[in-house]
């Protein structure tokens, strides 16, 4: 499952203070009468390949295929056979068809997998598009989700407590239902589709190792990558089959990767250590839901002890500084934006963070936003817009944007300024949603700089 708060706590509210709320800014002003413009859509994928070994991507394909996110085991690999058909039924948002069309076109050509959309009673996988609420109401924790031998919601409800939608129990992947939000931002449709499509197909576990994945329950990235799609074609490479355990797997995984990855021989394993338990704990009680502020510090904390502790460097410490930078935002702001400066350094030693380092970017430049210093903030958002345009992330490519305009407005750039922001308003309509939604991050980014304080 997409879990929905991590996303949250990545991309919304992510500026320091803002203005009181009685205190006009720009943005509230110029946009509280005028028309949204259209939403934006992305065009041609532009994913960025897997640029890591093929001895550690093999133990990573074990590890993703034979465990599910709980820990659990898998006896047996499992996966559909033959061609595959998909089918749309609930209440679809209009964006769905468009995103499905999209996706499963990669997964034809990128994962050489043969599905394609059938509207059939009889299709494998079906994608039931329902409310949050009904989401919520199965899985109180999920964005979506996806379940095994059922077609629908109200089959999941009757049998969700039985071995029928029991992955464990799972011998071949014939009949599977996606529940997907219906009132939720064209993005985070979009970002479950892409998640628990991947999952339906091929591996049921997430590992926080992955830097360049949706296999993470981190949530950075969105939608498929290379790697993602790398993963999703060895599963279905005709030497592996329904049944296979994961000894015999493992013997074969190495000369799959050799044929349909040549690239991975020339690079240096990095053999990450595999991430813990307690930290997993301690980063979800952090981020998740059903904590308080001071719980959530201390799991935050704890998840930073045990990074220490475990000697990391790599993306799994510098996301322990980031939420501790995102937490310390209430309350410490120079704490705060010290553990961002240390995820930022972190995040830009590896090539397969540059959207991690967007984020870390993002944060920054709100300070130096509030400080009044445009030039340093255009300097530090410049490198990571393409970033968030490749990576189709139009949240954070919007807010990107949106603190492009008023770092503009700061060093004396008005008219680029005013061109940009509204650019950013379609972005800004895909990743957040609602026009109130928008208007709310109008008014949140305004309220960082010192040119707004003041006004009314």
């Amino acid at each position: 499952m997409r879990r929905f708060l991590l996303t949250f706590y990545l991309v919304l509210s992510g500026c320091v203070p803002s203005a009181p709320a009685d205190m006009p800014s720009r943005a509230q002003t110029v946009t509280a009468g005028m028309t949204l413009p259209a939403v934006k859509a992305f065009s041609a994928p532009r994913p960025t390949p897997s640029l890591r070994a093929n001895t550690d991507i093999a133990r990573d394909f074990l590890d993703l295929s034979f465990n599910l996110e709980s820990g659990r085991s898998l006896q047996t690999l499992t996966r559909f056979e033959g061609p595959i058909s998909v089918r749309v039924t609930g209440r679809p948002s209009s964006g769905l068809a468009s995103d499905l069309n999209r996706l499963l076109h990669r997964l034809r050509t990128e994962a050489r997998i043969d599905i394609r959309q059938d509207q059939a009673d009889h299709a494998n996988i079906t994608i039931e598009a329902v409310s949050r609420n009904e989401i919520r109401a199965m899985l109180p924790q999920a964005a979506c989700f996806v379940a095994p031998n059922v077609s629908s919601m109200a089959q999941y409800r009757l049998a969700r407590r039985t071995s029928l939608v029991n992955w464990t129990s799972l011998r071949e992947r014939k009949r599977l239902a996606i529940f997907l939000p219906n009132d939720a931002s064209p993005q985070e449709v979009r970002d479950c589709l892409h998640e628990e499509l991947a999952q339906a197909l091929g591996p049921l576990n997430d590992l926080y190792r992955l830097p360049d994945s949706v296999f993470n329950d981190d949530n950075v990235h969105t939608v498929l990558t290379g790697f993602d799609m790398l993963i999703l074609r060895a599963y279905y490479d005709p030497s592996l089959r329904n049944g296979m355990t994961k000894p015999q797997v493992a013997d074969r995984i190495g000369g799959i990767l050799s044929r349909v990855n040549p690239r991975g021989a020339q690079y240096a394993p990095r053999r990450l250590t595999r991430t813990p338990r307690s930290w997993i704990n301690a980063i979800q009680r952090a981020l998740g839901p059903g904590a308080n502020q001071k719980e959530r510090l201390r799991a935050a904390n704890d998840a930073m002890q045990i990074a220490v502790a475990m000697g990391w460097s790599d993306h799994r410490r510098a996301f322990s500084h980031y939420a501790m930078g995102r937490l310390n935002m209430s309350t410490d702001l120079k704490k705060a934006r010290e553990h961002f400066s240390i995820a930022a350094r972190l995040y830009g030693k590896n090539s397969s963070t540059r959207l991690h380092s967007a984020y870390a970017a993002s944060q920054l430049a709100s300070f130096y936003i509030a400080a009044g210093d445009g030039e340093a903030a255009l300097k530090q958002i410049g490198p990571h817009l393409d970033t968030a345009a490749r990576y189709e992330n139009a949240a954070l490519m919007s807010t990107l944007m949106l603190q492009r305009a008023e770092a503009l407005d700061l060093a004396g750039r008005s008219s680029e300024a005013r061109t940009i922001r509204m650019d950013s308003l379609g972005w800004a309509r895909y990743g957040f949603g609602p026009d109130w939604a928008v208007r709310a991050k109008l008014r949140e980014i305004s309220s960082i700089s010192p040119l707004k304080k003041g006004r009314g």
